[in-house]
């Protein structure tokens, strides 16, 4: 399988070298030139000003969470979060003219940067059966004709409904309830792309599938911050300065990294004059150059290391107290680490051994740890193993349920943590689906649902009629694109709700329509009056978001009233549809009944700041794990197999990108300019394969059902470990075979592909 490039490399695409310092001056004109150009100045103040404030919006980008009110600034984001607001706010507009004047297939041909980059989605849009052009359609008719799909179903089962992380805690509560009225349980969503082997876990480890920080123990408590698969500088770049505050502070950082990051350099604070004119403040004391799924052996060692020197110095290492009272399993633990062999924890993790114990000394001055991770963990086969790895590693000294110390899995959007919260699961626990049951009055169905993967599958084998996603570039996010495309295309219908014109909207089922809604930017107004809705941080606080910007169209709706209407068109009223579409406090009522954590909604969301949900392992050391107690676990170091002659790839998001979403085609801080398909390949890799820098190569990636293949890319020489590669998804999507997916996770590998290059046609240099 191969992968046509829409936009093959060109001459002109420049390489200079990874950045060694963060943010600065350049950061505040690139924020200031791309807000500009999208929104014009008085839209621009508008919206920047009021980003991750009290009385403002959330910021639609990373889930990263907000200081307390009184401690925040008047530029409250960060350079990416000032391009999501734009990206999202801008004055350009896709409407009936622009349907009519291009084909859908003339549409395909365009890259995902030039199709998001025409506007804002200005109506309701339909593609009829066998039609070349989307065309207009009134939003009664289009709820009516998907109503009448989803009611038409020989089985509930053959719907899909897809969820993106921006989706607010309204909508996504709406979503699942309209899913489980219909009768299914097939709500898939970015988390089995990306957190589902943190969730997996910690749920497994200590009872909670999230993490147990806040900001304050970053900036206040945290003696030592490892911060591991993931890039603060470019996906979550305001944690910057809650780590500038730690490390001014006196505390440590480690960062385990296959490749070098600016954001672990130094960091020029663009709100501190020591960040604009000063040397700014080295964020990373040490960084180990971990090879691509080496994470489990790092910690094994780490293990290791602590255990050894327990038995050497007993009682001087680690908290007995704390494991005798709190932990299950830690002897059957410890007898695995002490027969580590150190020769295989050296060649998986790419470390020496007086590396990774020079770290453990780190570990023994320190009195509280936080442990951060991103997607650099969660998608590899032992991703699950890795974390849970992690979690033995906090455990061993006490480092869960105090303050500044804890497991920090970073989400990447800015409500995938609280879609979950709100049902979004195809796997829910029954207590919830019992109070679904006692608030609503019908039975939600109890057989678990599709996951992202087994959605994918299921279209792909003709088991779909309607594929729904509330959000999202399912096309663009998901792995082997050719299949899922195809998959996409074999359903009757597809409908997506969405802010902008985006792959997956023409990746269409034989039926497909564009229903338009608002963003976070604008005012929501409803029967009630203006309403606001409410998100959840990756620090668990659920707080709310009022948009302030006029509607981008008179055609667009909420997607809360989206998701209402499509069920008043389904059921009528049955479920009270209007009055929750009407009044958003009423579904926030029925959240305090069903969702855990969420009592006294209402009131506590509207305090400034909002409120913090319960996760008892921090608030009491309380682990509601089947014993009761957090779980010490055996997990033996693996690694992919990677044979002679090739290579592990790991994909890896631009500095000038979010998630599927390319706001430009440089990337600052890996000094990449003009274009994306470039594969970053080590010097003495490049001399063995007898390459050399800037020549064009493709990428195949090795899979049990034979080969997939993603031409033009140009090689570039960086300081990457040996026999590791990198290069930007969602170009390199095509190389992930569906199959290949994460232990008990079940979320795609895309950050450990074994591939090997050869040169394209013709072997020029680019």
């Amino acid at each position: 399988m191969a992968e046509k490039p829409i936009n093959p490399p060109v001459s002109d695409v420049t390489s200079s070298g990874p950045e060694k310092a963060s943010v600065g001056i350049h950061g505040i004109t690139e924020s200031a030139r791309y807000s500009m150009a999208e929104m014009g100045p008085k839209r621009s103040l508008q919206t920047l000003l009021k980003v991750n404030h009290v009385d403002g919006f959330d910021c639609p980008s990373c889930a990263w969470g907000d200081p307390d009110p009184d401690h925040r600034k008047i530029a409250e984001f960060c350079e990416n979060g000032a391009k999501a607001v734009a990206w999202e706010a801008t004055r350009k507009r896709v409407d009936a003219a622009f349907f009519a004047e291009h084909s859908v297939a003339d549409l395909r041909e365009r890259d995902g940067h030039w199709l998001e980059s025409q506007g804002r989605l200005a109506q309701p849009m339909h593609l009829a059966p066998g039609a070349t052009h989307y065309a207009p359609i009134s939003w009664e008719d289009a709820l009516a004709l998907a109503a009448d799909r989803l009611l038409g179903l020989a089985d509930p089962n053959r719907a899909v409904f897809y969820t993106s992380g921006r989706t607010s805690n309204e909508a996504a509560f709406l979503y699942q309830l309209l899913a489980r009225r219909l009768g299914t349980n097939n709500l898939p969503d970015c988390s089995n792309m990306c957190h589902e082997s943190s969730g997996e876990a910690l749920s497994a480890t200590i009872g909670v599938g999230k993490g147990l920080i806040t900001i304050s123990d970053i900036t206040d408590y945290a003696d030592l911050i490892i911060i591991v698969g993931q890039n603060p500088g470019t996906c979550h770049p305001r944690m910057l300065s809650a780590l500038e505050q730690a490390k001014r502070r006196g505390a440590r950082i480690i960062a385990a990294n296959p490749l070098p990051e600016a954001g672990f350099g130094r960091y020029h604070n663009p709100q501190t004059a020591r960040g604009l004119v000063g040397p700014g403040t080295q964020l990373a004391d040490r960084w180990l150059p971990v090879r691509i799924n080496g994470d489990l052996a790092l910690f094994a060692g780490l293990n290791r290391t602590l255990v050894d020197r327990e038995d050497s110095q007993p009682g001087s290492v680690l908290d007995h107290h704390f494991i005798d009272r709190y932990c299950d399993g830690f002897e059957a633990a410890a007898t695995a680490w002490r027969a580590l062999d150190w020769s295989q924890i050296e060649t998986m993790a790419g470390l020496p051994r007086r590396l990774i114990e020079d770290c453990a000394a780190d570990v023994l001055a320190a009195d509280s740890v936080i442990v951060c991770w991103a997607m650099g963990l969660t998608q590899h086969r032992n991703a699950v193993a890795t974390i849970r790895e992690i979690v033995n590693f906090l455990l061993l000294r006490g480092n869960i349920g105090r303050p500044g110390a804890g497991p920090a899995p970073i989400r990447g959007h800015s409500n995938v943590q609280g879609d979950r919260s709100m049902g979004i699961w195809e796997r829910m626990p029954q207590p919830f689906l019992d109070r679904l049951r006692d608030e609503f009055g019908f039975d939600p169905p109890r057989a678990h649902g599709l996951d992202t993967v087994g959605s994918i599958k299921a279209m792909r084998d003709g088991e779909v009629d309607v594929f729904m996603g509330l959000g999202g570039n399912f096309a663009a996010a998901t792995p082997d694109t050719q299949v899922t495309e195809t998959a996409l295309a074999n359903c009757a219908l597809t409908v997506h709700v969405a802010t902008k014109l985006n792959r997956s909207h023409l990746c269409h089922g034989t039926e497909a329509l564009l229903l338009p809604c608002l963003g976070r930017t604008e005012r929501d107004r409803q029967v009630s009056g203006e309403q606001f809705v409410t998100v959840e941080d990756t620090m668990a606080m659920v707080h709310s978001s009022h948009g302030r910007l006029l509607p981008g169209s008179p055609h667009l709706r909420s997607e809360v009233a989206i998701v209402a209407d499509l069920g008043h068109a389904l059921f009528g009223d049955d479920l009270g549809w209007r009055g929750m579409r009407d009044d958003y406090a009423v579904i926030r009522r029925h959240i305090e009944h069903v969702c855990p954590g969420f009592h006294a909604y209402e009131e506590r969301v509207r305090q400034p700041g909002g409120f913090m949900l319960p996760r008892a392992p921090r608030d009491s050391r309380t682990f509601p794990t089947s014993t009761g107690k957090a779980q010490f676990t055996v997990n033996p170091p693996t690694a992919p197999e990677v044979p002679p002659g090739h290579l592990l790839l790991t994909t890896v998001r631009s500095h000038d990108q979010f998630n599927t979403t390319v706001y430009g085609l440089d990337d600052r801080y890996r000094g990449i300019k003009g274009g994306r398909r470039v594969v970053f390949l080590n010097r003495k890799d490049l001399r063995d394969l007898h390459l050399h820098d800037g020549d064009l190569v493709d990428l195949i990636s090795v899979n049990p059902d034979g080969e997939r293949r993603a031409p033009g890319f140009r090689a570039v020489r960086y300081p990457t470990p040996r026999g590791c590669a990198a290069a930007y998804y969602p170009e390199t999507n095509v190389l992930v075979a569906l199959d290949s997916t994460a232990d008990t996770s079940n979320t795609p590998v895309t950050k450990s592909i074994v591939i090997r290059i050869e040169p394209s046609d013709g072997g020029a240099s680019v």
